[in-house]
């Protein structure tokens, strides 16, 4: 809901000659790590979430550690899931797949709770895209980018698999790593560009894809990610 309501500040200055801005990327860079780090510190003193769990290696407890990794996981996923949001249906297909892989290893541990809540949403965003594929008539915006990626990042950390979001949400960590290092790129080089345009998606489309072609190629990758990540879990 924190996340959510940051999101829907946000979106409020992008309304054509609305009365309010939007936040700077300073400001609201700054209340995602806040809400990164209360997430953080619930995991661990809340409910004592200490665990990773290694795929064929098991589980183990790292202590305070873990606090620094939970503040990771939750701030870098709700960025690289906002980053995604850009085309017609691709990040509530994306999201789908991910709570979706979730929800059967949160079911696998015996999480009723927790997979239940995955399945809702996932549920819920397929209702969603009913509205949001091409051409879309609603769309989701920071509102709903922001809270699902912090709820898909502590989901992660609630099953103790967080270790395997890179591989779940593998288009995510393509789309945010494609800012970054055409950023880094841009200011190395003194203003060449290594992509077309980015996030990832803008860059397949000007190399020619058609918008649904994107969505629907980055779907692949997505349901893929989703099942090796439930192949590994089962490892642990």
């Amino acid at each position: 809901v924190s996340m959510a309501l940051v999101g829907y500040w946000d979106d409020l200055g992008s309304l054509v000659g609305g009365p309010y801005r939007g936040l700077s990327w300073r400001l609201k860079l700054g209340l995602i790590a806040l809400l990164s780090a209360v997430v953080a510190g619930s995991m661990f003193w809340v409910l004592d979430a200490q665990s990773i769990n290694i795929p064929w290696a098991g589980q183990y407890r790292i202590g305070y550690v873990y606090l620094v990794f939970a503040f990771l996981t939750v701030f870098a996923t709700t960025s690289a899931v906002a980053v995604t949001d850009g085309l017609d249906g691709l990040l509530g297909g994306l999201a789908v797949f991910a709570f979706g892989a979730y929800g059967v290893i949160a079911f696998m541990q015996g999480q009723d709770f927790l997979a239940v809540f995955c399945f809702t949403v996932a549920g819920a965003l397929l209702g969603f895209l009913w509205f949001n594929v091409h051409p879309a008539s609603v769309f989701m915006g920071d509102t709903g980018a922001l809270p699902l990626g912090a709820g898909l990042a502590t989901v992660a950390l609630m099953t103790g698999h967080w270790l395997l979001l890179p591989v779940i949400g593998v288009v995510f960590v393509a789309e945010v790593l494609s800012d970054v290092i055409q950023i880094a790129y841009f200011k190395t080089t003194g203003g060449q560009r290594l992509f077309r345009k980015t996030p990832l998606h803008h860059h397949l489309e000007l190399i020619g894809w058609s918008e649904p072609q994107v969505v629907m190629r980055l779907y692949l990758f997505g349901i893929a990610g989703a099942m090796v990540g439930v192949a590994l879990a089962l490892t642990v």
